[in-house]
């Protein structure tokens, strides 16, 4: 889906603007466990503290049987050695390596092999010869293959897996290391004696192999914009601390010279239970699991943190300018250092953020800037880290403008603040934006969850998360405009991201690894024994949709309804079988929609009235679908109504404006051009469809400057009479109605006109090659499958849990685990939306250049012949049904996936027929599937890497090679 326009705004209702009275209860549990809740915490919250300093965080979401996990330390980028940069990071992947338990085969033996590497790599990290550093290496590889021959690879993720676990997976940055995953509610014990046990100890085993991954990652921040940017930025502001000095990803020449030794004093210093959290947020009893996680948790021994030097960063007085280079559109970022979560500068500089640009598009960049069209987009925010934060600025300018223009912009805007030159009401809507956006968190199991962890890595409790929104209540104008003058200075960095070559590009040779064996049928004595308890079974549930969608007739238009049981937000959609396929016009027109006003209010009066009463407003696009939608808080949403409706009818077309914003389309796709991600999406969809496709069919820009904007808004204007029907989602329905019926054309009955047909031609074995300058290369094979075929979606869901999806599947497994080709390794095969098209199977790496033949081999390999592992297979299909049994369809998903279900022919849940399915799928089945869908199959290859580093000869073996103009792929 392809969103065309936001406008949001955000509440002054009274209701939202009382203050609540927090305050920090202490209380016990039928057990004697002492646990804190917050007065006044709608959440319910429980924070306790174990005897050995473990902090533990519970809370109640029963909306489906499913718990989100996740175990924060308190430790990130920040505390590398300086000699040991990304150590943080590396140690992140190392922990799903396993232990002397998980893993293994014979850890004796094993253990002897790994002490022997961690030897070399200590040898090899203080050789400066560099071929005696290479012979070492090779030693470090022979004795890795050896050590292999014990390991059991990813058996934690097939651990995890067997559970049905979803979001498996991990993260670092400056002061955190955060551990994911989120399980079905009646497997939690089972998860703790897994995470027991991978917390108890570090294993370094298949080491060097991993080492590649992470160098593949860091590879891949080379080729990223934002983080070129984010590092100059960083190491600008914070020139005296590892905030700027260190990065998270750590430097090349430390990548390539670890330390065993260094990495097992990191995790044996911070990963001690007095500086970790574990984070429980789901369908959990709280005596029960808080027993449950001092049962598995509890015995792991409390250790004292090292004392940390402080070391302090010196005011800036001065203006720091920096410059990068990359082939991408020119950009810039400024940024004023402000001091840390939680306190008064941050907040204020939080509220200067919102004030400048917010998701109502009434702060004075919106306003200024983005609506007048005065650069392509531009935007302010504000981040915090634990003892410093900062508050930064961005604009990418249009075709012809400066950076120092574009800079300048900026600037006025600053100056505005300074001088009081913003409405004072908007301070409160940013107060009950920021209380909208809680609510919304606060909601799912993940948002809250999310937030307890941070806090919990801000060392902050949870009264002072909750109370920080009244704190932002009792700024006033008068403090923001004082806040402005002493703060904004001649005391910010300032990075100018110019087009050109980026000389500062790592470019390194594939090192000699020989591919570790996996033994994928091996099983350690833990998984063994952890296979044979059970857990009570969950049983599904399917959605029965007439019983959870009210739906009546008025005058011609159907409006549904799903109850809200949860809280005062609603929403409503206006929906119409009518997308980009029957006029590629539409989505020009919504367009305009965000820079024009109607015959009484201005573009900017008008995103002020939705941003006063607190309700947002979009149109979203797919090429068979339209949806104009409102949401916010359900008593000001008959007033969103009225407005939303008064837009759409009296919408006033400006020609003037118009031209501006073609000027705008036209950058933006000059600046698409530029962009690798965009390149890398137009090449492959060049390579699925060809010539002929929905993504090369564009109004072009002899078009775009004939048009009249009037047959544009005339467009806007006859939207809702055409056939459509309405979904609503809040606790009443009959004041919607009401509305609907006083403002809406309910008698709508324009048919749909004919869709354009589009083609999904044959894929034959070609390969379509983008020239651009990165260290990386991308590649993606595609091919046609059959036409979406139901009885198949079974074996599907098992087969890419298997094949090509997640850590212990095939392809990961293969490119990533064993032989170290690639960061990123996936295979999926994608079943049609729509009953009439066709399903594809789509394979994707992103690797070093020179190391794309190697990469070709063994992908055409695994194409060739799915590997058959009994157990791995096992594995994935009781992961299948276990996800399916305790995954429940709610909210306003229930009508989207109806609607969804109809386009392939269904009116009921499908997931009974999927769940029954899977229960009688077998090993083989999956493999007939293989051979017929996937291995006989021609297939599209998109590549996308600098031309002077690929190997066109190992390229030819994937099919006849064609190099492609950006012209060709993007047709402008």
């Amino acid at each position: 889906m392809k969103k065309i326009i936001i406008a949001s705004c955000f509440l002054l209702a009274v209701s939202t603007t009382i203050a609540q009275n927090y305050s920090t209860e202490k209380k016990q549990d039928t057990q004697g466990y002492t646990y804190e809740t917050v007065k006044n915490d709608k959440t319910g919250v429980r924070v306790y503290t174990l005897k050995n300093g473990l902090k533990v965080y519970l809370a109640q979401n029963t909306d489906e049987p499913r718990i989100q996990t996740y175990i924060p330390v308190r430790t990130g980028s920040n505390n590398d050695p300086a000699d040991n940069t990304g150590l943080a990071h590396y140690l992140e992947h190392m922990v799903f390596k396993g232990t002397s338990k998980v893993g293994t085969q014979n850890w004796e033996t094993e253990k002897k092999l790994l002490a022997q590497i961690s030897d070399l790599y200590e040898q090899h990290k203080a050789e400066t010869d560099p071929e005696k550093k290479i012979a070492i290496y090779k030693q470090i590889d022979q004795v890795s293959q050896e050590a292999s021959k014990y390991s059991v690879a990813n058996e934690y993720d097939k651990l995890i897996s067997s559970l049905g676990a979803k979001g498996t997976n991990a993260h670092t940055s400056l002061n955190e290391t955060v551990y994911k995953n989120n399980i079905p509610a009646n497997e939690l014990e089972k998860w703790m004696i897994v995470e027991k046990e991978r917390f108890s100890e570090l294993v370094l085993r298949l080491f060097h192999t991993e080492l590649e991954a992470v160098y593949e990652e860091f590879n891949r921040s080379q080729d990223n914009d934002g983080r070129l940017v984010n590092f100059e930025l960083m190491a600008a502001l914070f020139p005296d601390t590892p905030y700027g000095q260190q990065t998270t990803i750590g430097k090349s020449e430390h990548l390539k010279n670890p330390s065993m030794v260094a990495i097992h004093n990191y995790f044996d210093t911070y990963y001690v239970p007095n500086n970790m959290a574990v984070v429980l947020v789901g369908d959990l009893d709280f005596d029960k699991t808080i027993k449950m996680v001092d049962q598995y948790f509890g015995t792991f021994q409390y250790k004292e943190l090292p004392m940390k030097k402080k070391t302090v960063e010196k005011p800036m007085t001065t203006i720091v300018s920096r410059e990068v280079k990359s082939p991408t559109a020119e950009r810039l970022n400024m940024a004023w250092r402000t001091s840390g979560d939680g306190t008064k500068e941050a907040q204020l500089a939080e509220m200067v953020a919102e004030i400048l640009s917010n998701a109502g598009d009434v702060g004075l960049i919106d306003i200024n800037i983005n609506q007048k069209q005065l650069a392509l987009n531009a935007g302010g925010f504000s981040t915090t880290f634990n003892e410093y934060g900062y508050l930064g600025m961005s604009i990418t300018p249009k075709e012809g403008q400066t950076l120092e223009e574009a800079r300048d912009l900026l600037l006025t805007q600053v100056e505005k603040i300074k001088k009081g030159e913003f409405d004072e009401w908007m301070i409160q809507a940013i107060v009950n934006n920021m209380k909208l956006n809680q609510m919304k968190a606060y909601e799912s199991g993940d948002g809250l969850a999310t937030s307890l962890y941070r806090v919990f890595i801000q060392g902050r409790s949870w009264e002072e998360n909750l109370a920080e929104i009244n704190e932002y209540s009792k700024i006033t104008k008068a403090d923001i405009v004082k806040f402005a003058n002493d703060f904004f200075k001649d005391n910010y960095v300032i990075v100018y991201k110019r087009k050109g070559v980026n000389d500062k590009l790592v470019r390194v040779s594939n090192p000699k690894i020989t591919p570790i064996q996996l033994n994928r049928d091996a099983q350690s004595e833990f998984y063994k024994n952890f296979a044979k308890q059970t857990a009570t079974d969950l049983a599904p549930v399917f959605v029965d949709f007439n019983k959870e969608i009210q739906t009546k007739k008025i005058k011609n238009t159907n409006v549904s309804f799903i109850k809200n049981n949860t809280n005062s937000i609603s929403s409503l959609y206006y929906i119409f079988n009518m997308g980009s396929d029957h006029d590629n016009k539409l989505q020009l027109a919504a367009g305009m929609l965000d820079y024009l006003g109607t015959d009484k209010m201005s573009s900017e009066q008008v995103k002020k009235e939705f941003y006063k009463i607190g309700i947002s407003y979009s149109v979203n696009f797919t090429n068979d679908m339209t949806y104009i939608s409102l949401s916010g808080l359900e008593n000001n949403l008959p007033k969103g109504i009225a407005l939303l409706e008064d837009l759409l009818k009296n919408v006033k077309p400006d020609q003037k404006v118009y031209q501006t914003q073609v000027e705008s389309i036209l950058n933006a796709r000059n600046n698409a051009k530029k962009r690798k991600e965009s390149i890398i999406n137009a090449l492959v969809n060049y390579a699925k469809y060809g010539k002929n496709s929905r993504f090369r069919d564009i109004i072009s820009e002899q078009e775009l400057k004939a048009m009249d904007v009037a047959k544009l808004t005339d467009m806007i204007k006859g939207m809702t009479s055409y056939e459509h029907q309405i979904f609503f989602y809040g606790t009443d329905m009959n004041p919607i109605v009401a509305a609907l019926e006083k403002n809406h054309n309910l008698a709508a009955n324009k048919p749909i006109p004919a869709p354009k047909p589009y083609t999904e031609p044959e894929t034959a074995n070609k390969v379509y090659f983008a020239n651009y300058d990165m260290v990386q290369t991308e590649m993606t094979r595609v091919a046609k499958g059959t036409q979406y075929n139901p009885k198949m979606t079974g074996t599907v869901n098992v087969f890419n849990s298997y094949f090509g999806s997640g850590l212990s599947s095939i392809v990961f497994q293969e490119i990533r685990e064993s032989k170290s080709l690639a960061y990123s390794a996936r295979a999926n095969y994608v079943m049609a939306n729509d009953k009439n098209l066709s399903d594809y199977m789509q394979v994707a790496i992103g690797t070093q250049a020179n190391k794309l033949p190697q990469a070709v081999e063994a992908i055409n390999a695994l194409l060739s012949e799915m590997p058959k592992i009994d157990k791995q297979f096992n594995n994935a299909k009781e992961s299948s049904l276990k996800q399916i049994a305790s995954s429940r369809i709610m909210k306003t998903n229930i009508f989207f996936n109806q609607l969804n279900l109809k386009k392939l022919g269904f009116d009921y849940d499908i997931r009974q027929d999927i769940y029954k399915d899977i229960q009688g799928l077998t090993l083989e089945a999956t493999n007939d599937f293989f051979n017929k869908e996937v291995k006989t199959k021609k297939y599209n290859t998109a590549i996308i890497g600098k031309k002077e580093s690929l190997d066109f000869a190992a390229l030819q073996k994937l099919g006849e090679i064609e190099e492609v103009t950006l012209e060709e792929i993007f047709n402008y």
